[in-house]
């Protein structure tokens, strides 16, 4: 009995630095060589100054920029999670009534537009960096006025739309998407 618990706490011991010192090691080192930008945040810099991540959301008020999907957390990734109201909570449903009502009355849209589900509704995490290409679309008009462009900008403005929009991924999983943080990059950079 006694050499069993010996091998056991020996066992435990081996196993704890394999997979707790070792192996984590091993994968950071691994993902720091392939994934560098990834392993950091994917973090945006312009002039040595931080100013997001192209992986979270973040919250765009103002009209010259496009505006991504509503947050339950306020944008804020420590406590990242959705506001898990039911369906039929009507909470939820004075919330979804009235996001809707303010996409369309801020785009300028007709009360009749049918507004994609991510404009309405937070995602899961609170902290989702895309919205559908579809999305940015209905958005355009606003932010061509707010940056007071003519014809010709607003079709670079459109162009970038597309040329920004991702595909489903290996052509199957998810939907396309356009990374709003990195669209109102390039739409501030736009000549």
């Amino acid at each position: 009995m006694g050499k069993q618990i010996i091998t056991s706490i020996k066992f435990l011991i081996y196993m704890t630095i394999i997979t707790g010192i070792l192996y984590p090691l091993l994968i950071t080192g691994i993902s720091n060589i392939l994934f560098s930008d990834k392993v950091s945040g994917s973090l945006v810099e312009i002039n040595g100054k931080v100013i997001g991540s192209t992986l979270l959301g973040q919250n765009f008020e103002k009209p010259g920029y496009f505006h991504g999907r509503p947050s339950a957390i306020k944008y804020n990734p420590i406590p990242s999670g959705a506001s898990n109201l039911s369906p039929m909570n009507p909470v939820l449903i004075s919330l979804v009534t009235l996001r809707k009502k303010n996409f369309i009355l801020t785009n300028l849209l007709s009360d009749t537009t049918s507004v994609p589900p991510e404009m309405v509704y937070s995602s899961a995490s609170g902290i989702d960096p895309h919205i559908s290409p579809e999305s940015a679309m209905m958005q355009v008009e606003r932010v061509a006025r707010a940056r007071d462009y003519d014809q010709d900008k607003k079709l670079k403005l459109v162009n970038l739309i597309k040329d920004m929009s991702e595909t489903r991924q290996f052509s199957i999983l998810g939907e396309p998407r356009i990374n709003v943080f990195l669209l109102n990059l390039r739409t501030d950079s736009l000549k």
